[in-house]
């Protein structure tokens, strides 16, 4: 499929443009109005299908639930293995569309993977995501931004107490998440891991407040959230804060999300992902 419907598909779900100018673009991509009437139901089967990749897995317990934040309460999807009494947990953040059900799946390969993994909505404060995500963009300029960072850090809070925890919390996140999990590390001093992807860099004043091992993931064509990596870098080193950088060749912003098909590298989200897993692995189970 053409790749740039994939991304005007990717924009509309965004929220960046409205649907009577969706369909317009789409129809001048695509030949016709018939043509881009035609081509809907494909993208959005194609989008349904990436993002229930284990949502059967009977080996996992999932829900909805809600814990206390700085706004009131969060909305939040947790996930976990049916087998087991503890297990280190894991903060997933989604990207500037909302929790979902793509950053719904992600989180069920986390608990997959062995952990208590919650994707807390940071939408909650203006009624949730919503499933029509035409209006996402004007609901995430609705948030405050400080609230916001608080709102997951008090996610840490509630994990580190949870019954089914070991007490030890890792946080991970993409694109507009990626840049929250930064955010939170600099202001919760107990997260155990932290592992943005393509994530917006905390100030380099902030970072000698991270008390967490870092391993951030990054694109090779990503200019504006790569122009913040030396500063980051060097902030890290100035504070002895233990860290590694992978950036990922041939790949843009958004690598990891299978239900981008534009933006969507296989073989390097199969890569980031297990470096990932390893890296919690290591710090949340030693």
């Amino acid at each position: 499929m053409d790749k740039r419907i994939t991304e005007l598909y990717d924009d509309y779900k965004k929220g960046l443009t409205d649907r009577r100018s969706f369909i317009r673009k789409l129809a001048m991509l695509a030949g016709s109005a018939a043509a881009a009437f035609a081509l809907l139901p494909v993208l959005e089967e194609n989008e349904a299908k990436a993002a229930l990749s284990v949502q059967g897995n009977p080996d996992l317990v999932t829900e909805f639930i809600k814990y206390p934040g700085e706004t009131g309460d969060v909305r939040a999807y947790l996930a976990r293995p049916k087998a087991g009494k503890k297990f280190p947990a894991v903060i997933v953040i989604h990207e500037n569309r909302g929790l979902v059900p793509h950053i719904q799946d992600v989180t069920r390969r986390m608990a997959n993977e062995g952990f208590l993994s919650l994707a807390p909505d940071a939408l909650s404060p203006v009624g949730g995501t919503p499933e029509d995500g035409s209006n996402v963009g004007t609901l995430f300029k609705q948030l405050n931004s400080e609230q916001t960072t608080k709102n997951f850090v008090a996610a840490v809070k509630y994990l580190k107490t949870h019954p089914l925890s070991t007490g030890k919390v890792g946080c991970t996140g993409f694109c507009w998440g990626g840049g929250i999990v930064n955010q939170v590390a600099v202001s919760a001093p107990d997260l155990d891991a932290s592992v943005p992807y393509y994530g917006i860099q905390p100030s380099p004043e902030d970072v000698a407040k991270i008390k967490a091992p870092v391993m951030a993931h990054y694109a090779e064509n990503d200019e504006r959230i790569n122009a913040g990596i030396p500063a980051f870098e060097e902030a890290l080193k100035k504070a002895g804060i233990e860290y590694k950088f992978h950036t990922y060749e041939g790949t843009a912003h958004a690598f990891n999300n299978d239900t981008n098909p534009g933006r969507y590298n296989e073989k390097a989200a199969k890569l980031a992902w297990e470096r990932t897993v390893a890296f919690f692995k290591e710090k949340l189970k030693g």
